[in-house]
């Protein structure tokens, strides 16, 4: 390519090729999934199959009472989620069976380049008489963060089921704030193949301006959705809703199905709530990693 040269500046002569644009490097992206199943082994609830890809990895802690079932704890190697990378769960407690799954620590979304998401697809199912329990620790969202959720349940009609799903829009205690986020979060949850919980959320912009909203989060910056099916559920809504400060609601959505939301300032007090519901509907000692 010829130039032409004038005092100090340089640019392309006339009729040749404008130089290319550089080529950006393509960024490192995680990707992982994990496929886990349990089963009823006499008085026991064991591991059934087993296959980790990727970032994604389980431990299974032992537990001299055979009453607790299987217990699996979630590790991404990864370190957390940012854009471009893609995580897939597949869960299955089989008949008779319990299964328990929580994370080793709290699911980190960091700064995403623009126009990259995160995705993590979480599929879960439970076989007649089994019991799923999906316990995930607190999702933190930071800023400039871009996520696609998509969580499913497919629930046998006796099968009991507690999911809790926790969202930290940054750390109130480190000064963050979230002022640019992308979140698109859904939950599907069928019983007998029939439509029982649906929820959805979306986040395109500022989401601290949306949550000092008074009829969207009061300024709050930490909520939890939880959701809990089982034979004689409602039994337990007015103990539930006694307990309950004014930023958390809970309804009989269904025949033997509650449905809880709760609001808090920061993710202190939103565990500080979460803590004696989950051991009051889990039916049994929640997961150690809680207590960490």
């Amino acid at each position: 390519m010829g130039l032409d040269v004038t005092g100090d500046l340089a640019k392309p002569a006339a009729g040749s090729r404008p130089a290319a644009a550089p080529r950006v490097p393509a960024q490192p992206r995680a990707v992982g999934s994990i496929r886990l199943s349990a089963k009823r082994h006499g008085a026991r609830s064991v591991l059934d199959g087993l296959r980790p890809q990727g970032c994604l990895k389980a431990l299974f802690p032992r537990h001299p009472d055979p009453a607790r079932g299987l217990e699996a704890v979630l590790i991404n190697s990864a370190g957390g989620i940012t854009g471009g990378d893609r995580l897939a769960i597949t869960a299955h407690a089989g008949p008779g069976a319990r299964l328990s799954i929580t994370t080793q620590a709290a699911e980190r979304i960091y700064a995403a380049q623009p126009g990259e998401t995160g995705t993590l697809r979480t599929t879960l199912s439970a076989a007649p008489g089994a019991t799923l329990n999906w316990l995930p620790q607190e999702t933190i969202l930071f800023n400039r963060a871009g996520l696609s959720r998509a969580l499913s349940a497919d629930l046998a009609g006796d099968a009991r089921f507690l999911m809790v799903e926790s969202l930290l829009f940054g750390r109130r205690a480190m000064g963050e704030r979230v002022t640019d986020l992308r979140l698109h979060d859904r939950v599907e949850i069928l019983r007998d193949g029939q439509p029982l919980y649906l929820d959805a959320a979306r986040i395109d912009g500022d989401a601290e301006a949306l949550l000092d909203r008074p009829a969207t989060g009061g300024g709050a910056r930490a909520m939890a959705a939880l959701v809990y099916t089982a034979p004689g559920a409602e039994a337990l809504l007015p103990v539930l809703r006694a307990g309950l400060p004014r930023t958390a609601g809970a309804s009989c959505i269904a025949p033997d199905t509650l449905a809880l939301r709760l609001l808090a300032p920061d993710g202190a007090a939103l565990r500080r709530l979460l803590l004696p519901l989950l051991a009051r509907l889990a039916d049994g000692p929640i997961p150690r990693s809680w207590m960490t």
